[in-house]
C-alpha cells in the first residue's frame, strides 16, 4: 500500500505546532499589540483539545505570514480563564466558547461586570460530548445522579456547560453528583482508572483527549446523547445553543450520538489596532487549509458563518477584512 506523503509545507507547520504551543498554565507577559510589529500571545485551552493544535498553528502561520509579529500560544484553562487574561493585558487573543463570550461582554454569570473584548472570527462549532463508563448504567444526563463526573478545569467553557447541563437534567451540582474539575487530560486518566464515572467535554471533533479514551477504553466507555436538555437550555440562555450530531466515525462508536453545540469565537481587546486585526482575520482565512492539516475541525471556519459572532461585538478591523475577503 502506498504512503501519501504530505506537502513540505505542511509537515513544516505541524512540526511548527509543537514548538509555539509550549508550556503549562501559565500567563505570560503579552505585548506587540501596536501596528508596528512586536509578541503576541494566544490564549488557547488543555493540551490534548483543539484549542491548544489550533492555537499552536495559528501561532505558526502568524510568525510565518504576519510581516514583524512572533505569536506563541499558551495552555491554559480554556473560556473564562481565557477571557480574564486577555482582559487583565496577559494575553493579545483568546479562543472561547459563544456562550462564555456572551457573559463575558455582558457582565454576567463567571463575570462581574462587562468585558471589553470584541471578536476576529467566529470559529467552528464546539459539541458537548458526555463520555461515560459503560458499567455506570447511564444512558441519559439525569441517569449521573449519584456518580463521579468531571466538570472540566475550573474556570473553563467547559464547566459553564458541565454544570448547566446538571441543572437542566434536574440535578444539584452540589449535591446529587460527586463533581472533579479536572482537565481534559486528567479527565481521562481518572475515566481510565476507574476513578470517575463520566465526563464533560465541550470540544471540536474530533478531539485527541476522547480518541485517547475510546481507543483505550474500547467498549467500556460510550457517548451518551444529551439533546432532550436542550429545550431547557434554550429557555434560559437562548438560541446559543443548538442541536449537532457526533459522527459514528469519529470515535469509532456503534451509532452516530445527538449533542448540543455552541460556536466558538476567536477574541481580541477592543483596543486593538483596526490594521493589525484586520491582518489577523485575513491570515486565519488565508490559511485555513494550514489550520484543518493540523485538526479537521477547522474546516467548519467558513466566511459564510464569520462574522455571526453576536451578541459578542466584532471588530472593526475584522469586519473590514470579512468584507474584502467575500
Amino acid at each position: 500500500m502506498r504512503t501519501r506523503r504530505l506537502p513540505a509545507a505542511v509537515l513544516a507547520l505541524v512540526a511548527a505546532v509543537s514548538l509555539v504551543a509550549c508550556g503549562g498554565q501559565r500567563e505570560p507577559e503579552a505585548g506587540g499589540t501596536g501596528t508596528d510589529g512586536g509578541r503576541l500571545t494566544i490564549a488557547t485551552g488543555n493540551t490534548t483539545g483543539v484549542y491548544y493544535q489550533l492555537g499552536g498553528a495559528l501561532a505558526s502561520v502568524i510568525s510565518d505570514k504576519v510581516e514583524g509579529y512572533r505569536a506563541t500560544a499558551s495552555e491554559t484553562g480554556a473560556s473564562v480563564q481565557n477571557i480574564q487574561g486577555l482582559t487583565a493585558g496577559n494575553y493579545d487573543i483568546a479562543f472561547s466558547l459563544g456562550d462564555t463570550a456572551s457573559d463575558a461582554v455582558k457582565g454576567q454569570n463567571s463575570f462581574q461586570q462587562p468585558q471589553d473584548v470584541v471578536a476576529l472570527t467566529r470559529l467552528y462549532p464546539n459539541y458537548t460530548q458526555v463520555a461515560v463508563r459503560a458499567s455506570a448504567g447511564v444512558t441519559k444526563f439525569a441517569d449521573l445522579k449519584g456518580k463521579r463526573i468531571s466538570t472540566g478545569s475550573p474556570n473553563s467553557g467547559t464547566e459553564v456547560i458541565a454544570r448547566r447541563l446538571l441543572t437542566a437534567a434536574g440535578l444539584d451540582p452540589a449535591r446529587d453528583v460527586t463533581t472533579q474539575r479536572l482537565g481534559l487530560p486528567e479527565s481521562v486518566d481518572a475515566m481510565k482508572s476507574g476513578s470517575i464515572d463520566a465526563l464533560v467535554w465541550s470540544g471540536g471533533v474530533p478531539t485527541g483527549g476522547i480518541t485517547d479514551l475510546t481507543t483505550s477504553l474500547g467498549k467500556d466507555v460510550k457517548l451518551i446523547p444529551i439533546t432532550d436538555l436542550l429545550p431547557a437550555l434554550n429557555t434560559k440562555y437562548g438560541t446559543i445553543y443548538a442541536e449537532g450530531t457526533i459522527p459514528a466515525a469519529a470515535y469509532k462508536q456503534p451509532g452516530d450520538v445527538k449533542t448540543i453545540i455552541v460556536p466558538n469565537v476567536l477574541l481580541v481587546r477592543k483596543n486593538m489596532p483596526d490594521e493589525l486585526a484586520e491582518k489577523l482575520t485575513k491570515v486565519i482565512f488565508d490559511n485555513k487549509d494550514a489550520l484543518v492539516q493540523v485538526n479537521a475541525a477547522a474546516k467548519d471556519i467558513t466566511l459564510e458563518t464569520a462574522a455571526q459572532t453576536d451578541p459578542v461585538p466584532l471588530h472593526p478591523g475584522a469586519k473590514k477584512a470579512l468584507d474584502a475577503l467575500k
